[in-house]
C-alpha cells in the first residue's frame, strides 16, 4: 500500500474530526447511513437500479487501469471494475504499477502502451503527468459528477493551470494510532491525547513485557507521516507550509524541534519491535500483522499509520473495535493532527471509454462498492455513511467530510518526487537514516536540506 498524505488543518476541522472519531471509539452500536446516493444524469444509455448515474454502452471497448495497489486493496478495487465492465459492456484489465508509478508511466509510456487511466498518489504526480503532457482533461459528464459530489477542495487538488485532470478516488485519514486492546488492558494503559500521555502509556506497556511501538521502517513513506503528524501539530500550519514549499530550510529549528521529539520514541531502548535494525527491515504490513498476532505477547502494542490499517488486521483473527482500537495521534502543539491522503484517477488515452470511467469513479456508486469492503476512505460526500462496515470506519469518513475544504496535501506529496515520493533517496531514506541514528538530529537535518535544495532547485 502506498501512503501518501493531504492534511487537513483548521481549528475547526480538527476540532470536529477529533470529536467525531472520539465518539466512534466508544463503539456503540450506530448506524449514520442516511440513504443519499448519486443521481448523475450523464449521457448513455445503462442505469443501475437504484443509482441516477448513467453510462454508455462500450461494447467491444477495453481499458487499462494502472495503480501500485496490492493484496487486499487491488482485490477490492477489481470489484469495483468489475461493476464498471457489468453496466457498460467494456472489458477493463487492471495494470500493477510499481512505485514511483510516474517512472512506471513513463517506461509504458516511451515504449507505445500507456494505461488509459492511471491511479496518481500525489498532487506532484498530476502535475508531472500534466507537465510531460500525458494527462487529457476531464470531459463534460466526468466535471458534472465530481461537481456534484466532491467539496471545492477535493476538485481543486486534482486542478494543474485550473484545469481538472484527477478524480480523487480514494482518501485515507492518517492520524490515527491503532493499539492491541488486550496489551493496553494488561498494562492499564489509556488512550493518550497528548503526546506526554502518549509517552506516559507507552511506558505503561513496556513495563508489562510487551514494546511499545511496531514501526515499518522499511517503507520510508511511514516515517515521513510520522514526521508530519508531530511537525504539524507542534510547528502549526504555517511553518507546516514553508516547509512544504521550501520557503524555509530543513535546518529551521522548527524541524530540530519535531526530529528531537520523534526521537523520544525512535530513540529510546526497546521501544520499537525490533530495534533501529528491526523496524527498517519490517515492511508496513508486517508492522500492523506482528501488533495484533502473538495473543497476550504480541511483537508491539501500538501501529501508527491511515484507517487502511485496518485492510491489514483483517489478516489476523483480531476484530476491529474489539481486539484491534484506535486513538486520534496525539496532540503535540496546542492541537491534535489530522493528515489525509488521497489517490486520483487520470486519463492518459482520451476515449469515451476512459473518460466514462473518470465518471464512473467520480460517483457515489463506485465508492459504496469499495466501502462496504472495508480499509477504504472516499472523499465523495454523497457515498452513505452506512455503506462503511463498522462504526470506527462511518466516523472516520464522517470526520473527513465534516473537514469540508479545510485540508491540503502534506509535503511529502507536495514535495518533488525525488525529494518526498522515492524509495531508498531523499527523505524517505534520510529519515531511514535518522530511526538508525536518533541522536544525530543535526546530520539528519542537514541531509533533509541537501536534499530538498537539489530536488526543489533553490537553495532557498
Amino acid at each position: 500500500m502506498r501512503g501518501n498524505s493531504s492534511t487537513i488543518r483548521t481549528n475547526t476541522a480538527v476540532t470536529t474530526v477529533a470529536a467525531l472519531l472520539a465518539g466512534a471509539l466508544v463503539l456503540t452500536a450506530c448506524s449514520s447511513g442516511d440513504g443519499k446516493k448519486g443521481n448523475g444524469d450523464t449521457s448513455g444509455g445503462a442505469t443501475a437500479s437504484g443509482s441516477g448515474l448513467t453510462l454508455p454502452k462500450l461494447n467491444g471497448a477495453s481499458l487499462e487501469v494502472a495503480a501500485v495497489w496490492t493484496g487486499t486493496e487491488q482485490k477490492n478495487f477489481k470489484k469495483v471494475l468489475a461493476e464498471f465492465e457489468k453496466r457498460t459492456g467494456a472489458k477493463v484489465t487492471f495494470v500493477p504499477a510499481q512505485d514511483p508509478i510516474i517512472n512506471f508511466l513513463g517506461s509504458k509510456i516511451a515504449g507505445g502502451q500507456p494505461p488509459d487511466v492511471a491511479l496518481l498518489p500525489q498532487p506532484g504526480a498530476i502535475k508531472q503527468a500534466v507537465d510531460k503532457k500525458w494527462a487529457k482533461p476531464l470531459g463534460a459528464d466526468a466535471l458534472k459528477e465530481l461537481q456534484k459530489n466532491y467539496s471545492q477542495g477535493w476538485q481543486d487538488i486534482g486542478k494543474v493551470d485550473g484545469k481538472q485532470y484527477g478524480v480523487y478516488y480514494k482518501a485515507a485519514n492518517k492520524s490515527l494510532i491503532w493499539y492491541n486492546a488486550k496489551a493496553f488492558e494488561n498494562a492499564g494503559a489509556k488512550e493518550p491525547k497528548t503526546w506526554q500521555e502518549l509517552l506516559t502509556a507507552a511506558q505503561a506497556v513496556y513495563d508489562s513485557g510487551v514494546t511499545p511501538f511496531s514501526v515499518g521502517g522499511a517503507d520510508g513513506w511511514t516515517l515521513t507521516d510520522w514526521f508530519e503528524n508531530v511537525y504539524l501539530s507542534q510547528a502549526g500550519p504555517e511553518k507546516y507550509d514553508q516547509l512544504a514549499q521550501h520557503k524555509i530550510k530543513w535546518t529551521d529549528p522548527s524541524v530540530k524541534q519535531a526530529l528531537t521529539t520523534l526521537a523520544q520514541i525512535w530513540g529510546k531502548k526497546d521501544y520499537v519491535a525490533g530495534g533501529a535494525d528491526g523496524a527498517l527491515q519490517t515492511e508496513f504490513p508486517n508492522s500492523v500483522t506482528q501488533t495484533f498476532t502473538g495473543g497476550d505477547q504480541p511483537k508491539a502494542a501500538m501501529v501508527y499509520e491511515g484507517d487502511f490499517v485496518q485492510v491489514n488486521i483483517g489478516d489476523t483473527k483480531a476484530k476491529v473495535g474489539t481486539d484491534a482500537k484506535v486513538f486520534p495521534f496525539p496532540a503535540v502543539g496546542s492541537s491534535a493532527p489530522v493528515v489525509s491522503g488521497g489517490d486520483a484517477a487520470v486519463i492518459l488515452k482520451d476515449s469515451k471509454a476512459a473518460q466514462a470511467l473518470a465518471t464512473f469513479l467520480a460517483s457515489p456508486d463506485a465508492a459504496t462498492i469499495q466501502a462496504k469492503l472495508g480499509g477504504y476512505l472516499s472523499p465523495n460526500k454523497n457515498v452513505p455513511d452506512s455503506a462503511y462496515p463498522n462504526p470506527v470506519q462511518q466516523k472516520i469518513a464522517k470526520a473527513l467530510i465534516a473537514s469540508g475544504d479545510d485540508f491540503r496535501f502534506d509535503m511529502s506529496d507536495q514535495a518533488p518526487q525525488a525529494f518526498g515520493g522515492t524509495p531508498g533517496k531523499g527523505e524517505w531514506k534520510d529519515l531511514q537514516d535518522f530511526l538508525k541514528n536518533p541522536k544525530d538530529v543535526a546530520g539528519a537535518q542537514a541531509k533533509l536540506e541537501k536534499d530538498a535544495a537539489a530536488a526543489y532547485g533553490n537553495g532557498s
